[in-house]
């Protein structure tokens, strides 16, 4: 008697291209979440960095001579949106003013003398209580917290001789 081998086989490379292409699919995908995921991490490094460069620019609130009152704010427009004027789309998706917090040093003599200013003091951007979300998974988890802190520098402004651009 002669067997088909043919016949007897039939169908398994339907099986094995659906085996080994869900697999495929699956990588694909993770390689896709995992570079998702690291461009997120990396952008809220460089926001923190972009905002604290910007606060080192400008002068403390409540300084003497300073006639700037919205610098807060301006800091924080600058790591969600890029800009000190705002804007109307994050450059990270969901983050949000609110996860951002600006703290400048203080004297440890006194916390009411100013201690920032040109090569004085140091400003601290940092952003927290951000939650990751991708696209495709059910939900989202908590990021760590990010911190730039850089020297001040206050684009000329000492410790109350010069009165501060806006």
């Amino acid at each position: 008697m002669r067997t088909n081998t043919y016949n007897s086989e039939r169908g398994v490379s339907t099986i094995e291209f659906a085996v080994v292409s869900g697999f495929f699919l699956m990588m694909i995908v993770a390689i896709v979440a995992g570079g998702h995921f690291y461009w997120t991490h990396n952008a809220l490094v460089e926001a923190t960095r972009r905002g604290a460069r910007y606060a080192a620019n400008q002068c403390r609130p409540g300084a003497a001579g300073c006639n700037s009152t919205n610098t807060i704010s301006n800091i924080q427009n600058v790591v969600v949106y890029g800009s000190p004027t705002g804007g109307t789309q994050p450059f990270i998706p969901n983050l949000t003013a609110t996860n951002v917090t600006v703290s400048y040093s203080v004297r440890p003599d006194s916390p009411d003398t100013e201690a920032f200013g040109v090569a004085q003091g140091t400003v601290s951007v940092k952003i927290q209580g951000y939650s990751y979300s991708f696209p495709l998974a059910p939900s989202a988890f908590a990021m760590p917290e990010y911190e730039t802190t850089v020297r001040g520098e206050s684009a000329g402004y000492v410790a109350g001789a010069y009165v501060c651009a806006p």
